[in-house]
């Protein structure tokens, strides 16, 4: 044999073992696995509407109701005190604003006023509940078209109580008594009057419904440097002041709040019904644009919110063998990335 030749088995014999000593096999790098993530509907954002109490002045928050119905804008849900509850009772039952715009021009004010002396209020309530049922069908809280909340004050402590199950009348009756003008309700061992004293603009019932951007409507009377007429207007404008400074609290939450102008409209006076109603409507066009703005600015932050959870995730980095560095193949993972 040659010597060229014994040569080159000598090299290709100590290429073998070469090899063979060389540890692990190089192995290509697999590919990543495909990462599938699930895209999820954007939530609609829950739109809640808090009704203030006010007595006659009341009848403004169809007018507001009916311009944001009339601009697109339908609440999910509802919550009511006193007047509003009212209001808000007959709204979720599924009655369109046209309806109650004509049950108020239509509303006898004697039908809801029975008024019995020499007891704990002017007024027993008793007309007004039956008024409020026969006008839902006698459809209980829990059976509402919109969820719905009646607030009241209970008596015996001053604690806020949400009504949103059973007699939605009782509710209703007992959210809009009058301390000192109607008599306080009776609920199993407890009395209630007027939910204006704790809550007079329920933002946080209407919070505590699901709701994401409040509409709050304000129709509360606020101190004008002259004497109210009347006992009614003389007791509203009380439980006003006495709940001042917890109602711009709980007013502050709200994403909106409309102000329609009926604060020299009497507490009693129901012969400015309609009155009262256009200055709801007015109120609701005035600050419409804001509303509108503010509901696509969260309902934007939903979309991109949704979206970037959405987005695909960067796929596992798999670090290359050891055989693989040394030849110069693969790239090492860069830090911080995810492991397979």
């Amino acid at each position: 044999m040659s010597a060229s030749r014994l040569s080159c088995l000598l090299l290709t014999a100590c290429v073998t073992l070469l090899s063979a000593c060389g540890g692990e096999a190089v192995k290509p790098t697999p590919p990543a696995p495909a990462v599938v993530t699930p895209i999820k509907p954007v939530r609609p954002v829950v739109v809640g509407i808090a009704l203030g109490g006010g007595a006659a002045k009341g009848f403004a928050h169809i007018g507001v109701i009916k311009m944001l119905e009339a601009n697109g804008i339908k609440p999910d849900v509802v919550a009511g005190t006193s007047a509003g509850s009212v209001v808000g009772a007959l709204y979720a039952s599924g009655m369109d604003v046209f309806q109650m715009q004509e049950k108020a021009v239509a509303l006898d004010e004697s039908s809801i006023r029975d008024v019995r002396l020499f007891s704990g209020g002017l007024v027993q309530g008793r007309a007004l509940q039956d008024y409020v049922n026969a006008q839902v069908d006698n459809r209980p809280l829990q059976k509402m078209k919109k969820p719905f909340i009646a607030v009241a004050t209970r008596l015996e402590d001053g604690e806020r109580t949400l009504f949103n199950k059973g007699d939605t009348g009782q509710a209703v009756r007992a959210s809009s008594s009058v301390p000192g003008v109607f008599e306080p309700v009776v609920i199993g061992k407890y009395h209630y009057v007027d939910g204006g004293v704790v809550s007079p603009v329920p933002v946080d019932a209407a919070r505590q419904l699901g709701a994401d951007f409040v509409i709050a409507v304000d129709i509360s009377t606020k101190a004008s440097g002259v004497a109210p007429g009347g006992l009614l207007g003389t007791v509203n404008q009380s439980i006003a002041i006495m709940g001042q400074r917890a109602g711009q609290q709980e007013l502050a939450r709200a994403d909106i709040v409309i102000r329609p102008k009926v604060n020299d409209f009497g507490a009693a006076d129901f012969s400015r019904r309609s009155a009262a109603l256009l200055e709801g409507e007015k109120a609701a066009l005035a600050v419409m644009p804001q509303i509108k703005a503010k509901l696509e600015q969260l309902r934007h932050e939903r979309a991109a919110a949704a979206a970037a959870a959405a987005k695909p995730k960067a796929p596992p980095c798999v670090e290359p063998s050891r055989m693989a560095r040394l030849m110069g193949r693969g790239e090492p993972c860069p830090p911080g990335s995810a492991a397979p």
